[in-house]
């Protein structure tokens, strides 16, 4: 008898067919704590953070660390990156135990510490190596594997992506997500999205695509342009989250959400405050706070005197004093 065929396949197909909008993994940034923010804001899926495969597998503990899940943690992906195909192989199946939806192999990391050394986005050198190590990938678990990558390395005048879309296909990927960048621009010029249509059209599984979507207008608009499967929204989430709500209500509802009063964001940020102080005690856990802090604020009045105050302030009871004065000068003022 063949193999069973695992769940998660049927799960993740049938999440495809809604639209969803997809937190992209980030270093630093999709840990437990803001992938919960996210889902609860009407993120779909969540990625965790790239997983290094040499530190998982020596048992780094921050490598250990980004692969627990916690119990709400259902619908994410455990992401690994390496230049080695054993190697991911091995961590595949290492990480595999952790039990989460599926698995992604990044492709298309460009910082050149991690491209320049062969893994993330340097497999596009070689598209012949980048398909036989997903094929190994594939052959070594039962959990979906998925791939991000990027449209070529570049420069090109002729993207890669289209034939490579085809071939990761055969290599048995369960879907594809696409920034359609160059490894080489970086998060510089505009991203083409026309590449994610183009490789749609010639793949039966799904294509995600991303790159500069910064709003729900854009994630709309992304769907409209390329048809494909989903939409993964990545930078813009670190200091506006409620993009997912507002992408939910015009893809699914066809209609435009309000966006988050003061109120509201003023209260995320004392929910992010808590729970990062929970996970990673003080000062750290409110000083890794800080980098979502200038979205969070943003429009409010005297966002800028609010925030340095904010980046001055260590523990959780002075950031939350700070948070609860602005809120009782607002309400006196109106």
């Amino acid at each position: 008898m063949p193999p069973a065929v695992h769940p998660n396949f049927q799960k993740l197909k049938e999440l495809y067919a809604q639209t969803p909008v997809i937190l992209a993994p980030m270093e630093d940034v999709t840990d437990v704590v803001f992938r919960r923010l996210c889902r609860e804001l009407g993120g779909d899926i969540g990625m965790t953070e790239f997983v290094n495969v040499e530190g998982l597998l020596r048992g780094c503990k921050n490598a250990r660390r980004k692969i627990r899940l916690a119990d709400d943690d259902q619908l994410t992906a455990i992401q690994i990156y390496g230049s080695d195909p054993e190697r991911l192989a091995e961590a595949a199946r290492f990480a595999a135990e952790a039990e989460p939806f599926f698995l992604d192999i990044n492709c298309g990391c460009w910082v050149p510490k991690i491209a320049g050394r062969g893994a993330g986005a340097g497999w596009l050198r070689n598209p012949d190596a980048m398909v036989s190590m997903a094929k190994m990938v594939v052959s070594n678990v039962s959990l979906p594997v998925t791939v991000k990558t990027r449209i070529g390395y570049g420069p090109e005048s002729d993207m890669p992506i289209v034939d490579l879309a085809r071939r990761l296909e055969d290599a048995g990927v369960a879907a594809i997500t696409i920034h359609c960048r160059t490894a080489q621009m970086g998060h510089s010029g505009a991203a083409d999205w026309s590449w994610a249509q183009k490789a749609r059209e010639v793949v039966s599984i799904p294509v995600i695509v991303n790159g500069d979507v910064k709003s729900a207008a854009d994630a709309k608009r992304a769907i409209d342009e390329t048809g494909c499967a989903g939409v993964m929204v990545g930078r813009r989430a670190i200091e506006h989250p409620w993009i997912f709500r507002e992408a939910y209500g015009l893809l699914r509802g066809g209609s435009s959400v309000a966006p988050p009063t003061a109120e509201e964001r003023i209260a995320l940020c004392k929910r992010h405050l808590r729970a990062n102080v929970e996970e990673r005690g003080e000062p750290y856990g409110v000083r890794c706070t800080r980098r979502h802090l200038s979205g969070y604020l943003s429009g409010l009045h005297g966002a800028a005197m609010l925030r340095q105050k904010l980046n001055l302030e260590d523990s959780l009871e002075g950031c939350l004093a700070i948070l609860d004065a602005w809120l009782e000068r607002s309400a006196a003022a109106a």
